[in-house]
């Protein structure tokens, strides 16, 4: 194992060298999940785990066991190891479950590392000082370590530019359950239509590797856990962008609100979002009987016309 990323000018880097081996271990195997298919089952109402995600959580857990022996673990497959220690692994070993048990390739391994220091209490973010996202079915490998920039596949990345939301790519992601309790979509409704466009490709760990790259300028959900952001957060701000919750303030790695952006629209949007909770300047998305009412309107007017 090298202590270098393969292309960077960073020399001392000191967990992602070994952690990035790991991670493209660990999606070799989901490449080959992938091709073969893998069944599925619930965890929750509509929850899928797959046998693909068990088996990679447990390769990492193994790797991660013999090159960091003193670090812990905390696994989306119910891993919990060491947790006293001070540096602490968040593992996500498949990101993107649904979008792997369908067949659509928008997956990826996410390890994030947190430095606890002594006396932090359980409900106390310690410091996040390395991270390493992988995305098999691209052989993308994005890397940070903290106060050493970012990288993907060994080149340095940063943040995009861009300045006004209404030129901006943004991301966001829906629970895979009580979708109805959830109030994003009328976030969604409202980001769309300021925005140049809304994506929800289905993996919020590659969705925060791609504003840290820059293909994203800004990305938000609620509700997400460690395992998902504790790498693409670390990304984003080695990247030169900004995290935090709806209104501005820190981001907690257990926070039931998650918002990036590039740092030039983080303002606009954490204004418009305060707008949203208090009902300010919202636009009505139309109900099924009005919009089928519009549409018969438009079928008169089409008829008078001919």
């Amino acid at each position: 194992m090298t202590d270098t990323i393969a292309g960077s000018d960073q020399t001392s880097m000191r967990w992602t060298p070994k952690a990035a081996e790991i991670a493209r271990e660990a999606g070799a195997r989901l490449r080959e999940f992938f091709a073969e298919g893998v069944a599925t089952e619930y965890k929750g109402d509509v929850d899928l785990v797959t046998v693909a995600d068990r088996t990679v959580e447990k390769l990492i857990r193994t790797r991660l066991g013999e090159v960091f022996p003193d670090h812990g673990m905390y696994g989306e497959e119910g891993t919990r190891e060491r947790m006293e220690r001070e540096f602490r692994w968040y593992v996500d070993p498949l990101d993107g479950t649904t979008n792997f048990a369908h067949g659509f390739p928008q997956f990826c391994v996410s390890l994030g590392l947190e430095q606890r220091g002594a006396g932090l209490k359980d409900d106390q973010d310690g410091t996040l000082v390395a991270a390493v996202i992988y995305d098999p079915m691209r052989d993308e490998l994005f890397v940070a370590e903290r106060d050493s920039g970012a990288t993907l596949n060994g080149k340095p990345i940063a943040v995009s530019k861009t300045a006004d939301l209404s030129e901006a790519l943004v991301a966001t992601g829906f629970p895979s359950r009580k979708r109805h309790q959830n109030p994003n979509i009328h976030f969604y409704h409202e980001v769309t239509l300021r925005s140049h466009g809304v994506r929800r490709a289905g993996s919020a760990a590659l969705d925060l590797a791609y504003v840290a790259a820059g293909r994203l300028d800004a990305f938000w959900e609620f509700n997400l856990n460690p395992w998902d952001t504790a790498a693409g957060i670390l990304l984003v701000k080695e990247a030169g962008g900004r995290a935090s919750d709806f209104a501005g303030g820190a981001f907690r790695l257990n926070s039931e609100e998650t918002l990036v952006s590039n740092g030039r629209i983080h303002d606009t949007l954490v204004g418009m979002f305060q707008d949203m909770f208090a009902g300010r300047g919202l636009s009505p998305i139309p109900s099924a009987e009005e919009f089928a009412a519009m549409r018969a309107e438009r079928e008169i007017k089409a008829k008078g016309l001919e």
